[in-house]
């Protein structure tokens, strides 16, 4: 076993992690027509459990905030039922698991809305978006704005869906406030042109993260939640016209919460389907800056090489890093690093969203 710093014991919050290698969350659409985790996502998410922790793909709160075929949710018994074999699995094999709570907002279609309807935003802001629908990679519809009245709902479904992970087996659960979906849409005026108090201030557009924050909090511990944001990045056309008062004041706010830990994208990973969609933002704004006023559990994520993973830990700027392309195609990529063993570099394109065990479950390990 390496002497590496990746390879050192730690916990974030209640989270207990036996390395600093961190699974990223990754949409992989295996969930089928009922949205329900399955015995092959359990095969999946169990052959990754060398992970000091695993994130896994973005889990719908609500049929509301579903966008794309095929991708899980955590607002049935059924949902519930179905994570139960992926957590049983991965703790079985050692391994320790967060769901990640999501809302996609506006990056939806109306064939997946109740009774056809209009996806909700933080405004009747369309942009140029797609989304993965029955008939392939199309334009989303046109969205909504949410009523005032409805955002209580909104936060009540993502403090449910924390309570359902809870009963689902999961260690705790991640806050995706990021990527461009409905928080992201919320934080960034590219989006958010709305006049109450979720709009125009750095203060009123992140009310909803922080509501979401706190509810879910409330529903499950500070210990057991950790919230990840994207600054740095641009994602579905959900831009920002300056990132760094409101990045920070939003890192402030949350590093009064004691969470488990924020998860950072601080720059894009080079992987699936990225290009048409997500951009790393021109600005002197750094996530040297942004780690510079958080002070609680961080976790970088962002295209690190496990030398750049080592430095971030050994310096003590990052608790653990978060990878996602490599363990795609590297099940036993914390194993691999621990080993310094070669990475298989062949990614099955075809296999990343949805379909059936092929590019999925069946990359060979070091063992193979």
């Amino acid at each position: 076993m390496t002497d590496s710093p990746l390879f050192s014991p730690t916990t974030l919050g209640a989270f207990e992690l036996r390395n600093r290698v961190v699974m990223a969350p990754m949409t992989r659409a295996r969930a089928g027509d009922e949205r329900i985790p399955n015995a092959l996502m359990a095969e999946h998410y169990s052959q990754r459990a060398g992970a000091g922790l695993i994130i896994t793909e973005a889990t719908q709160i609500s049929m509301q905030g579903t966008g794309s075929i095929s991708t899980p949710g955590i607002h049935s018994q059924e949902q519930i039922d179905g994570w139960r074999l992926v957590t049983d699995s991965v703790h079985e094999a050692g391994g320790t698991i967060a769901l990640q709570l999501w809302h996609v907002g506006r990056v939806s279609h109306a064939s997946m809305q109740v009774d056809g309807q209009a996806p909700v935003s933080a405004s009747a802001v369309h942009g140029e978006v797609n989304t993965f629908t029955a008939n392939g990679f199309e334009r989303t519809t046109p969205p909504r704005a949410l009523e005032r009245d409805e955002i209580a709902g909104v936060v009540e479904d993502f403090a449910q869906g924390a309570h359902n992970a809870i009963a689902a087996g999961f260690d705790g659960v991640e806050i995706h406030g990021a990527n461009g979906y409905l928080i992201d849409q919320f934080l960034r005026d590219g989006v958010n042109q709305r006049t109450d108090d979720y709009g125009g201030s750095v203060e009123n557009r992140s009310r909803l993260l922080l509501e979401v924050t706190d509810a879910v909090i409330g529903a499950v511990g500070a210990d057991r939640t950790g919230v990840r944001i994207s600054p740095f990045t641009v994602t579905w056309d959900c831009v920002e016209s300056d990132p760094e008062p409101l990045f920070l004041h939003a890192a402030r706010e949350l590093d009064k919460r004691a969470l488990a830990f924020l998860d950072v994208v601080e720059r894009m990973e080079a992987s699936i389907a990225t290009a048409d969609r997500d951009t790393d933002t021109a600005t002197e704004f750094s996530p040297e800056d942004l780690r510079a006023i958080y002070t609680g559990n961080y976790v970088a994520n962002g295209g690190y090489t496990q030398e750049a993973a080592e430095t971030a830990v050994e310096t003590k700027y990052a608790d653990a890093v978060a990878f996602g392309r490599w363990y795609i195609s590297n099940p036993d990529l914390a194993e691999r690093f621990a080993a310094d063993a070669e990475l298989n570099l062949n990614i099955n394109f075809a296999g990343s969203y949805g379909g059936n065990e092929v590019g999925y479950t069946d990359y060979p390990t070091m063992a193979d």
